[in-house]
């Protein structure tokens, strides 16, 4: 594995594997690896000769409040995890290689990026979305690899490539959970004692959503009052639930099997998301042993 910082060498690296006949895989993270990141990098495999990672903890998606300082960084680590991954090309940039000057323009998410994640963090996805488009410009890969974890992040994306016409494939691969069901985050370290326990309650939530609706449940708010139902005997501070169109983020009042149930609550100090399609629940994702 080799690991450059400068995107004039990424560019270089990337062009030169290319005019060799390869493909370029793209795996953008911002660190603090874990099983899910690592599985993006085996379903990049699947259409590329040449896996690609970024890890830069990007401070556009970051509001004045939010944990960005906090966010957890252990480069060494990474690099271990990312060479054992099958990781061929690491690029670590710092802020200064990516944001030489504070950015004047930026990409708008539109009312898509205005909802969910999108009102609670404002600001958000423009920052998202920002990073993505100069990642893209300076990788030119022709496949990138998201989770579904963050699927509103993956839809926006999606749509940011089809509007501007950006010659890469996005694939959203499946949400990775450990054994009791948590989805798998970089925030999950800052799960202290029975924090950890309780953070199962997202999970336990989409379960009970996908239940109501699997029993012949359509309106989108009694789904959504279904998995409200898990956080009241919990010590977990819920931010959102809600049931979801997978194209644009609207509330749903009639539910079908597209229906993205979404749950966002803060646990202790650290802030969690998760999701679940209404017609394939939490089964069809990857489970670890934890």
């Amino acid at each position: 594995m080799r690991v450059v910082v400068a995107p004039e060498e990424v560019r270089a690296r990337v062009r030169e594997a290319k005019r060799g006949g390869l493909r370029a895989g793209f795996v953008p993270t911002m660190g603090a690896l874990h099983e899910g990141h690592l599985s993006l990098v085996r379903r990049a495999r699947e259409d590329a000769g040449l896996a690609v990672m970024s890890i830069f903890v990007n401070p556009l998606q970051f509001g004045p409040s939010e944990d960005f300082t906090r966010y957890p960084r252990d480069l060494a680590r990474d690099r271990a995890l990312a060479e054992q991954a099958g990781v061929d090309l690491l690029w670590t940039p710092g802020t200064p290689d990516m944001y030489p000057v504070p950015p004047r323009i930026t990409v708008a998410p539109g009312s898509a990026g205005d909802r969910l994640e999108g009102a609670s963090r404002p600001g958000h996805f423009a920052g998202v979305l920002t990073v993505v488009l100069k990642l893209f410009a300076i990788v030119e890969p022709d496949v990138a690899v998201f989770g579904r974890k963050d699927v509103q992040q993956a839809s926006l994306i999606r749509g940011m490539v089809r509007d501007f016409n950006l010659p890469v494939r996005i694939v959203v691969a499946p949400t990775v959970r450990e054994r009791d069901g948590l989805a798998m985050s970089s925030r999950n370290v800052f799960l202290e004692g029975g924090s950890r326990a309780d953070a199962t309650a997202l999970v336990r939530a989409l379960r009970a959503g996908v239940e109501a609706f699997r029993g012949g449940e359509r309106r989108g708010t009694a789904i959504e009052e279904a998995a409200r139902r898990v956080f009241a005997s919990t010590r977990v501070a819920l931010d959102y639930v809600a049931c979801a169109s997978p194209e644009d983020f609207a509330p749903v009042e009639t539910a079908d099997a597209a229906t993205v149930l979404a749950v966002a609550a803060r646990v202790g100090g650290t802030r969690l998301i998760d999701n679940a399609v209404l017609g394939e629940g939490v089964e069809g994702d990857v489970y670890v042993a934890g």
